[in-house]
């Protein structure tokens, strides 16, 4: 399986499990990713994306979008796209 950077982890919050994440592609519903750094080696599908607190199906370059994740992640990971 193939993987791109799409994205960092600007901060993560671990009373709900949610990761916010700055990207440099489109993500969408559905994608799955792979959140790498050097405490963090998450794989998941991306079940649920918000943006402003509004769920949104996609998200752009640039939009400050976030994620709930199954595992802690960190500021500074880098986030990956799974192509298959």
């Amino acid at each position: 399986m193939q993987e791109h950077p799409i994205g960092r982890v600007t901060h993560y919050y671990n009373h709900i499990g949610v990761a916010t994440l700055l990207l440099t592609e489109p993500l969408k519903i559905g994608d799955r990713v792979h959140i790498k750094g050097t405490e963090t080696d998450l794989e998941q599908s991306v079940l649920s994306m918000q943006i402003d607190r509004q769920s949104v199906h996609e998200a752009k370059p640039g939009d400050p979008v976030a994620i709930k994740v199954t595992d802690p992640v960190h500021e500074h990971d880098v986030v990956y796209l799974e192509e298959p």
